[in-house]
């Protein structure tokens, strides 16, 4: 079974074959227990995605099953509420009530665990950039289902 640049090579020699045809020649054939042959169309596709540059394995920053990766970027939604998704949730280990106080900066907002020891804050504090113009706002949020 060819893979890679070799695999590309043959497809784009063979040109306009039948799709049973490329699939034979790139190698992707099994034998059935009755003796005839099987084409592994999927394999085939995989590896030629994989050949283009489309990796289809997960690459750990998706969550679920099959879902796309975690962008990192939230927007605020037309009633005004930004939304956390699930999977970033379930990355934190997050449980429905967990509490959090909000720390909102010049550049940044901070989620700080509820009773969360003082050296979690100060860990948080030591990534804030020191512009702060002293309009620091602090409020608590509730994970909720």
């Amino acid at each position: 079974m060819l893979t890679g640049s070799d695999l590309l090579a043959k497809v784009k020699d063979l040109g306009d074959v039948s799709k049973s045809e490329l699939v034979r020649e790139c190698g992707y054939v099994s034998e059935k227990k009755d003796g005839g042959d099987r084409l592994n169309f999927t394999a085939f596709y995989e590896a030629l995605l994989e050949a283009k540059g489309v990796n289809l394995s997960s690459g750990g920053a998706a969550i679920g099953k099959g879902g796309r990766k975690l962008s990192y970027v939230a927007k605020v939604q037309g009633n005004g509420k930004l939304l956390i998704g699930k999977a970033y949730t379930a990355l934190l280990d997050l449980k429905v009530g967990d509490e959090f106080d909000i720390k909102l900066g010049k550049k940044a907002i901070r989620l700080i665990p509820v009773g969360g020891s003082e050296e979690d804050e100060l860990a948080s504090d030591s990534t804030q950039e020191e512009t702060s113009t002293g309009n620091e706002a602090e409020e608590r949020v509730l994970v909720t289902a």
